[in-house]
C-alpha cells in the first residue's frame, strides 16, 4: 500500500475524531452497514479528491466496506486534517496522499498518485482530479465508468468541459442534489464559515457590517447566520433574481464598490474570480477583514493586495495583515482559501451526513449500471435524493403522514373541479 501523509503517529487522535463524527452521521452509518453485507462496490477502484476531514474518512470507510479499493487525495492544500489521514492509513489500510499545507506541485503529485490505482469511478470536490485526467491521453481514463462532483465550483467547471466537448467520461453533479445543496451549502457553509472567521479572529460579529458576496445557497446560509449573530448584512450580486431574493429577505443589496466603503467583514462565495479587487481594497476601512468561502483561492485578488501593501505581517494564526498607504490595514484570513476548512473544521458532520450519503449511493448506482452512461453531466437520480431524505428523517425520529386511498385517487385524476 502506498501513501504520503505528514505524521503516522497521530493516527490515534484521528481515530477518536473520526468516530466522534460518525456518531453524527446516522444515514451514512446505515448505508455503511448495508454496504458491508451486500458489497455493491466489489472490484471497483475509486480515486477520490476530497477534503481530508473526519466526515470524508467515514465516507471512505463506507466505500471500503462496500468492497471498493480506495485512494484518497486532498482537494485543497489547507483542508487536510493530518491526524485523519494517519488514521485511515494506519488503522484501515487506505491509501491517502495528503498533507496539510502542501505546495501546488506536491498537491498535483498527490492527485497523480491517487490516480495510479487506475480508477473505475472517481470522486471530486472542485474538479481538479477530473481536469487532470481530461488533460491526459484517453487510455488513462478509458476504464472509468463515471464520476461524482461534490461542490458548486466543480459543477461549473464540469459544465464548461461538457460545453466544449472535453468531458472525459460521465459525471454526476452531487452538489445539485436537493439533499446536498439545500442543507450542506446553506446550513453547513453558513455555520462553518462563521466558525472559521471567529476562530481566526475572535471578533464580535454583533454590530459589524458583514458583506456577503454572492447569494447562492452558500451565500444565503452565511447571510442568515451572520444576521443571527447580530451583524448588519449587505449582499453583493451580479444576477437579478438572487439579488431580488436577498432584498426580499431583508438584506441591503449594492455593488461591491459601495459595500467596500462601509463593510467591516467581507466574505466571497461566488465560484468566480476577482470578486474583491484593487479598487475595493483602496476604499475599505482600516482594519477590514477579508475572507473567502468559495472553493478556490481566486475570488479575492490577493496579488493586487500584495502589490498595494507597503508591508505585511502575520498577526494571528490564519490572519495576515497588509498595510496600505497612510497606514490602512487589511486583514486577510487563511491566505484567501476556504476559511471554514483552513481556519476551522469544515461543515458539521450532521449535515455532511446527507452529502456523503448521496455520494455513496451514487457510486452504488454507477457500479450497478449494465450499459455505458452517456458522457455528460448527469443529475443524481431522484430516488437517491428521496432515500437520503427518508433515512435522515428516520434518524431524527421524524414521522410523516401518508396519503389515504381517496387522496391518491384525487391527485391522480382531473375530473374534480370547482
Amino acid at each position: 500500500m502506498e501513501y504520503e501523509i505528514a505524521d503516522p503517529a497521530r493516527a490515534g487522535e484521528g481515530r477518536g475524531r473520526t468516530e466522534w463524527a460518525a456518531a453524527e452521521m446516522p444515514v451514512l452509518t446505515a448505508i455503511r452497514r448495508r454496504f458491508a453485507r451486500q458489497k455493491p462496490l466489489l472490484n471497483q477502484r475509486v480515486s477520490a479528491c476530497l477534503h481530508v476531514t473526519t466526515e470524508t474518512a467515514n465516507l471512505m470507510l463506507a466505500l471500503k466496506e462496500g468492497g471498493a479499493k480506495v485512494a484518497l487525495c486532498a482537494s485543497n492544500p489547507l483542508s487536510t486534517q493530518d491526524d485523519v489521514a494517519a488514521h485511515l492509513v494506519k488503522h484501515h489500510g487506505i491509501s491517502v496522499f495528503a498533507t496539510h499545507g502542501a505546495s501546488r506541485r506536491r498537491y498535483y503529485e498527490h492527485i497523480h498518485k491517487a490516480l495510479a490505482v487506475k480508477p473505475t469511478i472517481t470522486m471530486d470536490d472542485g474538479c481538479d482530479l477530473v481536469a487532470t485526467l481530461a488533460g491526459m491521453k484517453a487510455r488513462h481514463y478509458a476504464q472509468v465508468l463515471a464520476g461524482t462532483e461534490e461542490t458548486t465550483t466543480g459543477v461549473i467547471r464540469l459544465r464548461a468541459m461538457e460545453a466544449q466537448s472535453k468531458l472525459p467520461y460521465p459525471m454526476f453533479a452531487v452538489n445539485d442534489a436537493m439533499t446536498k445543496h439545500f442543507f450542506d451549502n446553506r446550513y453547513g457553509t453558513g455555520q462553518s464559515t462563521i466558525d472559521g472567521i471567529v476562530r481566526a479572529t475572535n471578533i464580535l460579529l454583533a454590530g459589524k457590517t458583514f458583506v456577503v458576496a454572492g447569494y447562492g445557497w452558500c451565500g444565503r446560509g452565511l447571510a442568515m447566520r451572520a444576521r443571527g449573530m447580530g451583524a448588519e448584512v449587505v449582499v453583493t450580486e451580479v444576477e437579478p433574481l438572487p439579488a431580488l431574493e436577498a432584498k426580499m429577505d431583508g438584506f441591503r443589496v449594492m455593488p461591491m464598490i459601495d459595500a467596500a466603503r462601509i463593510g467591516d467583514i467581507f466574505v466571497t462565495l461566488t465560484g468566480c474570480r476577482d470578486v474583491i479587487r484593487a479598487e475595493h481594497f483602496r476604499v475599505m476601512k482600516d482594519g477590514a477583514i477579508v475572507a473567502n468561502s468559495g472553493h478556490f483561492d481566486v475570488e479575492i485578488d490577493t496579488g493586487a493586495l500584495k502589490k498595494l501593501a507597503k508591508k505585511r505581517r502575520k498577526v494571528r494564526e490564519n490572519v495576515e495583515e497588509f498595510v496600505l498607504a497612510r497606514g490602512k490595514r487589511i486583514r486577510l484570513l487563511a491566505q484567501g482559501r476556504l476559511v471554514n476548512l483552513a481556519a476551522a473544521e469544515g461543515h458539521p458532520a450532521a449535515v455532511m451526513d446527507m452529502s456523503f450519503a448521496n455520494q455513496a449511493l451514487t457510486l452504488e448506482y454507477i457500479a450497478k449500471q449494465r450499459h455505458p452512461l452517456e458522457t455528460r453531466v448527469h443529475p443524481v437520480p431522484k430516488k437517491i435524493d428521496a432515500e437520503v431524505a427518508r433515512l435522515k428523517l428516520s434518524a431524527m425520529g421524524v414521522h410523516l403522514d401518508k396519503l389515504t386511498p381517496a387522496q391518491k385517487a384525487y391527485l391522480g385524476s382531473f375530473e374534480s373541479g370547482t
